[in-house]
């Protein structure tokens, strides 16, 4: 079967790239094709731009069905997902209302869970969201993301993204390594090892 490449850019993830070209996700990234891209990157949704994925060429399927009579097709879908922890001074701000935007339209209010957790289905190609905090007064808290852009945690841009996000400065990353170290009581050295990798995992998520 004919394939053709796809080089991942800044915001790109299976589910985008899929929803893109008319195929689920499992389909593109169980391909053979791309079994080294997923051996290298291990999570669909974390991409480095520059990595090259492998599409099938569509298949035409064709349906047989009497013409005299009315039919409907439904075009498949599978809906991605987000899941953010939201803190506040390191604790969860569990139980708080809130409003989340998706590319600017308001897709759920509700509250966090007893963890600070904000859960939803979002469109494959989402590119930007929004979470807004409501006070009983009405006064806002807006934090805006992008989806898509964090690096894979095996470079030193995806561990910069991370720890940015944790909220250490990063203009020297050894330093930002070094404090978060000291922080989560492992050996402060600066330097990115397993363990300071599974730690940042646990902390933020892959």
């Amino acid at each position: 079967m004919a394939h053709k490449e796809y080089t991942v850019r800044q915001g790109d993830c299976i589910s985008s790239i899929a929803y893109k070209h008319g195929f689920f996700p499992d389909t593109i990234w169980n391909d053979s094709k791309n079994s080294s891209l997923k051996q290298k990157r291990k999570d669909p949704n974390v991409l480095l731009p520059g990595d090259v994925v492998h599409i099938r060429d569509m298949e035409q399927k064709e349906e047989s069905c009497p013409s005299e009579q009315r039919h409907r097709f439904r075009k498949k879908g599978v809906p991605a997902k987000m899941k953010v922890q939201m803190l506040l001074n390191d604790e969860p701000r569990k139980n708080e209302k809130y409003r989340l935007y998706v590319d600017d339209v308001l897709l759920k209010e509700g509250k966090t869970d007893s963890n600070g957790i904000v859960e939803e289905t979002i469109p494959p190609n989402a590119m930007k969201g929004e979470i807004v905090f409501v006070d009983e007064n009405g006064n806002e808290e807006r934090y805006p993301f992008d989806f898509g852009t964090v690096d894979p945690i095996d470079t030193d841009e995806g561990i910069k993204g991370r720890l940015l996000n944790l909220g250490y400065s990063v203009d020297d990353l050894p330093t930002a390594v070094r404090e978060f170290q000291q922080k989560e009581g492992l050996e402060a050295t600066g330097n990115i090892n397993e363990a300071t990798r599974n730690k940042i995992k646990e902390k933020f998520g892959e």
